[in-house]
């Protein structure tokens, strides 16, 4: 499986993993709700469980992933600054570019 990260999206995710009691937790990419061939997708800091892979990233972060989920494969992870600032998560391998 794979997954980008921008560097904008890496610079704020390593900011947030530097926080006291964050240090032994991996960002986490989950599938919030799929319909159709696509997906909407979260962001989050925990443990891998039994049976999670763990994918590393060119810009020192490891990921983890549900193997299960074909959708998660191929996902790019961005930081935006305008027009909102926040994470945006596309999968443009699947055919998935930003919100509809």
């Amino acid at each position: 499986m794979n997954v980008k990260i921008t560097r904008n999206a890496a610079k704020v995710i390593k900011k947030t993993m530097e926080l006291e009691g964050n240090s032994e937790l991996k960002l986490r990419v989950a599938i919030t709700h799929a319909h159709g061939d696509h997906a909407h997708y979260g962001l989050d800091l925990d443990t891998p469980k039994e049976n999670d892979i763990v994918v590393s990233t060119d810009k020192e972060i490891d990921v983890i992933l549900d193997p299960n989920q074909p959708l998660l494969d191929g996902v790019k992870i961005d930081y935006l600054y305008f027009p909102e600032e926040g994470f945006v998560i596309t999968n443009p391998s699947k055919g998935n570019h930003g919100e509809h």
